[in-house]
């Protein structure tokens, strides 16, 4: 933690339903009087955007691995550094959709370009800042990457690959349970948003 603020991160595979749970946790906790801060990865600042689109975007199918590795770290770095440290010594509860884990996850797993490798280059590059909570949505790849039409680059990718992402999460999650809070996607909106609301409030001390 940093000051008195609160970090939440929200990962899982595609089409796992974070942005919907990640608006019905901001706006519970602005009814209970918190200050919240939004954002994203890879983006949340004019930088992080700019690199997101080079990561997303099917033009640059092909990037290669461990340059993405570094864009994600670079766009984190600057993110944390911009955004998500500055609200957390202002006091706010910062929720965030992805961060580290995704990386580990996607890159460490997804990539096979080594998990304490991965992990590491992120710590370097936010200060070794982690999140207070880290809420996993899970979800079959399958079930998920049916939810779009249309794809991202890195949607796009075989489904084996999904399930090595999915993989990862779930490994990460069951190593510091303390810290993870982990979701069938499946259920019931509302159900998971009181899940998750319960544990936030708890953690924050909110009424």
């Amino acid at each position: 933690m940093v000051g008195s603020g609160y970090f939440i991160a929200f990962e899982g595979g595609e089409g796992a339903g974070k942005s919907t749970q990640e608006s019905l946790l901001a706006q519970s906790l602005i009814e209970r009087g918190v200050s919240v801060v939004r954002t994203r990865e890879p983006g949340g600042t004019p930088a992080g955007e700019q690199i997101r689109h080079v990561l997303l975007s099917p033009e640059f199918e092909g990037l290669d691995a461990r340059a993405e590795a570094l864009l994600f770290a670079a766009s984190r770095g600057e993110h944390v550094a911009r955004v998500i440290r500055p609200a957390l010594q202002r006091g706010d509860v910062v929720i965030c959709d992805r961060f580290i884990d995704s990386s580990v996850a996607y890159q460490g797993y997804g990539r096979d370009l080594g998990v304490q490798q991965v992990r590491d280059l992120s710590m370097w590059a936010t200060d070794g800042l982690l999140p207070n909570l880290t809420v996993v949505l899970d979800v079959d790849p399958e079930i998920g990457l049916a939810r779009f039409s249309q794809r991202d680059r890195l949607e796009a990718e075989p489904l084996e690959y999904h399930r090595s992402v999915r993989a990862g999460f779930l490994a990460l999650a069951a190593a510091e349970p303390e810290r993870y809070l982990v979701l069938d996607a499946r259920e019931d909106a509302a159900a998971i948003a009181e899940s998750i609301l319960t544990r936030v409030v708890t953690g924050i001390g909110a009424p």
